[in-house]
């Protein structure tokens, strides 16, 4: 579990982060500009030849949005788990190592035999563009590794803390074969336990191949999420996981994908 004082820097951490993510193009303060691929344009970008769809999902038609949840697994995660498989509907972790993946194995192994994409949002939580480039490995190598052991399969997506990322960490996301995910709608469950709430902010703001970002180590957010689920089945969207969303397409490594 994450102490309160390291969560609340986190969370000061991630509440200037949204606004820097309003366009496809967009500049981090101290950072380089960021080039976003959008999913329709990792779709179009295909391969041809390329399987027509992910499992039974093909999102060039079907109204497509992905559920994503950072800094897990925690204490939480298992009434997650539970809730999307009543609902039927896969997601995408990015879970955190220490503390989170050494002390939770099992629940890493769940999300995976549960049909779950498990990615990477590094091991301590470090921003990237502040740590040099040893650091920055060591942050992705780490957790990649600990995955792999656990479930055989090593993670081809990361999630960069508070969506921080500059061309070192493209090069060495690239070397390492980890594309970049960030997000389109947010929560802001670290500001409220309000599940009516974070429910009502998640609405607002989805669309159409978005995808959305909540945390699984906050209780009021996993609350929310039987209503979010329900909520968005009602308006035609199927959920899927970030791979679904980018097929026929696939994430290339070194690459920024948001909607």
């Amino acid at each position: 579990m994450i102490s309160t004082g390291k969560t609340n820097k986190r969370a000061a951490g991630l509440r200037a982060v949204p606004a820097l993510l309003a366009a496809g193009v967009f500049a981090l303060s101290g950072c380089t500009t960021v080039h976003a691929t959008a999913p329709a344009t990792a779709r179009a970008q295909a391969a041809p030849g390329a399987p027509a769809r992910f499992g039974t999902v093909d999102c060039r038609e079907a109204k497509c949005i992905a559920l994503t949840f950072d800094a897990g697994p925690s204490e939480n995660s298992a009434r997650l788990l539970d809730i999307l498989k009543e609902k039927e509907v896969p997601a995408t972790f990015f879970l955190l190592g220490k503390r989170h993946i050494e002390k939770y194995p099992d629940l890493v192994r769940r999300m995976a035999a549960e049909g779950h994409e498990v990615a990477s949002h590094t091991w301590d939580h470090q921003i990237l563009t502040r740590i040099p480039p040893q650091r920055i490995r060591e942050e992705l190598e780490r957790p990649n590794e600990a995955i792999e052991r656990l479930t055989g399969h090593r993670p081809t997506l990361m999630r960069p803390p508070q969506g921080r990322t500059d061309d070192t960490v493209h090069r060495i996301s690239r070397e390492l074969g980890l594309a970049e995910v960030l997000w389109s709608v947010t929560a802001k469950g670290y500001t409220t336990d309000d599940s009516a709430l974070i429910r009502k902010r998640v609405l607002e703001q989805a669309s159409r191949d978005g995808i959305i970002l909540l945390h699984d180590i906050y209780p009021g957010t996993v609350l929310a999420v039987p209503g979010i689920v329900d909520a968005l089945k009602q308006r035609g969207y199927v959920f899927v996981t970030v791979p679904q969303l980018l097929a026929p397409g696939k994430a290339e490594p070194g690459t920024v994908y948001r909607p």
